[in-house]
């Protein structure tokens, strides 16, 4: 049986460069999970390869459909940008996935897949070494949004309180703030017990 693994944190927490690590490890195999969103596309993104880029009306067609698993809605500054999983993207009787989720998101795939089914990292940073981060990111776009960067920032603090990561069934804790080999390592440490 396959298990669903998720690295769930706030934004410029690294989530995505330990994706990237963890599918390179040595004998394990992932497929990814690919959300859709009807955010914009950034710059070096690829439809399909981050993200399945779509308008709203495409979204609204799946959710009649029944095949939406979980979504999440950011009420930015350009207006409503939404996250969701699509349940054709999993066969659990063949493949483990890897991907990156919200807390709120691991709860809407508990009600969907068994606890069991699922592997879930809290990817934790210093708020600091966040903040850095993400500016440092939001320099390389073609227009910064600063605004949402900020917006973004302070959303993403309420969250991920402490009280909210205690309330879900966190498989583990992976501090990031350090060096990216040290969190793969933990990660992989726990993965290797786990599926």
């Amino acid at each position: 049986m396959g298990k669903i693994v998720l690295l769930i944190g706030p934004s410029a927490s690294g989530k995505d460069t330990l994706l990237r690590e963890v599918k390179n490890l040595d004998g394990m195999e992932f497929k990814d999970i690919i959300l859709h969103t009807t955010r914009p596309m950034r710059v070096n993104e690829e439809n399909g390869r981050e993200y399945y880029f779509c308008s709203e009306e495409e979204m609204q067609k799946l959710e009649e459909e029944g095949k939406i698993i979980e979504r999440r809605t950011y009420n930015t500054i350009y207006g409503p940008w939404h996250y969701f999983t699509v349940s054709s993207e999993f066969n659990l009787k063949e493949k483990n996935y890897i991907g990156l989720n919200t807390l709120e998101g691991l709860d809407q795939y508990l009600k969907f897949y068994n606890k069991e089914d699922i592997i879930s990292f809290y990817i934790h940073v210093d708020e600091e070494v966040r903040l850095e981060r993400a500016l440092e990111r939001e320099k390389r776009e073609e227009k910064p949004k600063y605004k949402e960067l900020c917006r973004r920032f302070l959303a993403d603090c309420e969250d991920f309180s402490q009280e909210n990561i205690r309330k879900r069934p966190i498989t583990a804790c992976i501090d990031n703030s350090g060096e990216i080999n040290d969190s793969v390592k933990q990660i992989e440490k726990v993965l290797r017990k786990s599926l």
